[in-house]
């Protein structure tokens, strides 16, 4: 299988503009839809036990597909599961991809992860994340993973399966998902930019192997002269009795 490397930097990715009006109908839709049965199933005020998500403080946006990415790493990284540790990340979004953590050891105790080597063990699960793509990280005074990117899951995802990391079952369910919420287009958006990367990646191949072959490059592209004839060399050659006169051929 051929691996293809994720990109170092996501800002040449061309981006294509969703179409609002269905997103907004589409959403307006569902609403209406919820609510028509909130009332024929859970009729009444039930107060502050109902979540609203305009009156109640503390909410974030995350992925739809989020708990399906969490099993594919979670599959990923058996006896060492990693899908809480990255839950508590988004939980912990400020509705921006870019996180701070000052305190690691409150995002261990979030992920799970008590006694005197919390911390490290955190840690290395924030590693197999970062080596998977579900984040990226920047040291801080906190440690290696002091700012920390979330990366786009759906993405990461993807790129585990043309790795074969991932499972075609748990993988068919979440392309599935993924149809469900419009969510298609990034794997499309994914799959053209690396074939744009592998294009420019092969061009700088043959480029750097025409530079290193000394016969494609000799005398800029100009071709070398012929070969001298045998009838000239035999008029320029040095006579073997030393007269110093050239000896003609007798051919």
């Amino acid at each position: 299988m051929i691996c293809i490397a994720p990109p170092s930097d996501y800002s040449d990715m061309v981006s294509l503009p969703p179409n609002v009006k269905q997103v907004q109908a589409k959403r307006a839709g569902m609403a209406e839809r919820a609510a028509a049965l909130k009332e024929i199933h859970f009729p009444g005020d039930y107060g502050v036990w109902v979540w609203q998500r305009k009156a109640n403080s503390g909410f974030t946006t995350v992925p739809r597909t989020l708990p399906i990415v969490m099993e594919a790493i979670d599959h990923r990284s058996k006896g060492q599961p990693c899908g809480h540790t990255l839950f508590c990340l988004w939980a912990r979004a400020p509705d921006s991809p870019l996180v701070v953590i000052e305190n690691p050891a409150t995002f261990a105790a979030e992920a799970g992860f008590t006694g005197g080597r919390a911390v490290d063990t955190w840690r290395r699960r924030m590693k197999m994340l970062r080596d998977q793509w579900f984040i990226q990280a920047k040291k801080g005074p906190s440690g290696d993973f002091h700012y920390v990117l979330l990366m786009n899951p759906n993405a990461a995802v993807h790129w585990m399966r043309r790795q074969g990391l991932v499972q075609d079952e748990l993988y068919g369910r979440f392309r599935d998902r993924l149809i469900e919420v419009g969510g298609m287009t990034e794997l499309a958006l994914m799959e053209a930019y690396w074939a744009e990367r592998d294009a420019v990646a092969a061009q700088q191949a043959a480029q750097q192997q025409v530079s290193a072959d000394p016969q494609a490059q000799a005398g800029d592209g100009v071709p070398p002269p012929p070969p001298e004839s045998t009838d000239e060399r035999n008029l320029t050659s040095e006579p073997a009795d030393g007269s110093g006169k050239a000896r003609e051929s007798t051919t």
